[in-house]
């Protein structure tokens, strides 16, 4: 793809209205390079800013700070530099902390003009993301990948590789930052970058494209789906165990994945799997409680299942 070609396809997927502010998260990276690039030329002038975090967690850290910079600086965005260090006291996955940090600060930034938050999120992550998530988790979700637009989120660039942001890199003379670690075999990204994606390719050349063929149709058939569940609970935050009992038994997983992750606010994938022990719990009448996981717990009484949040487990942060 030309340059052209790659801002022809971020256009035509709708996420860069050009009519709002955006708030583009960059690393220094070859694909957060191109996202600041493309959202210039197609947002109104003025309309980008973009966020850099300096974790101080490598000895590239301040290099790749002045090469955001220095790239903000050529494309005419004002930047926002984010420093910080994680508490060696607390222990804790440090992906997740420099994760959360990333997003807390956009969402403050962004919130300051009601902006979108772009991240440079390539269709290589998305694969990437789908196979990991397909082996770390159970659920039709870890099948469905990151979607384009999460609220003021939105991934442009999941149309385009990371051998398309490259290319374009390269053709717009646009220089960008290599980080080592993103290839160490020490954390699992950079295993089923290297050894599945690999793996799938030598099956078939065209196993990447298949992947995001088959979790776009899976996005597509689960708001069908999804309106079962809406239409089954009608507004309600519980069911009769009786009618849940009647259902068949994909619809009895869903409805209870729902019920826990809107008592949880956050994914309960888990809780599908708790489906028959909760049946068993409700022909015995009374009033019973289950764990189902993460946060959410099931409540049954006088014949009918609540999902209720729980109190977050004692210890570290959690990845």
């Amino acid at each position: 793809m030309t340059p052209e070609e790659v801002q022809e396809a971020v256009r035509s997927g709708g996420l860069l209205p050009g009519d709002r502010p955006v708030v583009a998260m960059v690393s220094g990276g070859r694909d957060s390079v191109c996202l600041l690039d493309v959202a210039v030329a197609l947002c109104a002038p003025g309309d980008v800013r973009a966020l850099h975090v300096n974790y101080g967690l490598r000895v590239e850290a301040d290099g790749d700070e002045r090469h955001c910079a220095e790239l903000c600086a050529r494309l005419g965005v004002e930047l926002e530099v984010v420093r910080a260090k994680p508490d060696e006291r607390e222990p804790g996955n440090l992906h997740a902390w420099a994760r959360e940090l990333r997003y807390q600060a956009a969402g403050r930034v962004a919130e300051e003009k009601d902006a979108l938050i772009a991240t440079g999120h390539t269709a290589s992550d998305q694969v990437e993301t789908i196979l990991y998530r397909l082996a770390a988790s159970p659920g039709r979700r870890a099948l469905l990948g990151m979607q384009p637009r999460e609220g003021r989120l939105i991934r442009p660039l999941l149309g385009v590789t990371r051998e398309q942001t490259t290319a374009y890199c390269k053709a717009r003379g646009l220089e960008w930052r290599e980080d080592e670690s993103n290839d160490s075999e020490q954390y699992a990204r950079a295993r089923v970058r290297h050894g599945l994606v690999k793996a799938l390719r030598a099956v078939h050349p065209a196993a990447e494209a298949n992947v995001l063929r088959t979790a776009q149709m899976l996005r597509e058939e689960t708001e069908l789906l999804d309106g079962l569940v809406t239409d089954e609970l009608a507004g309600q935050d519980s069911i009769a165990i009786a009618r849940l009992e009647e259902l068949p038994a994909a619809l009895q997983r869903l409805i209870v994945v729902r019920l826990a992750e809107e008592a949880a606010g956050a994914y309960v994938p888990q809780a599908g799997g708790r489906v028959e022990e909760i049946l068993v719990l409700g022909r015995r009448g009374g009033r019973a409680e289950l764990h189902v996981g993460g946060q959410a717990g099931a409540a049954i009484e006088g014949g009918r299942l609540r999902m209720v949040k729980l109190p977050p487990r004692s210890g570290g942060r959690q990845g």
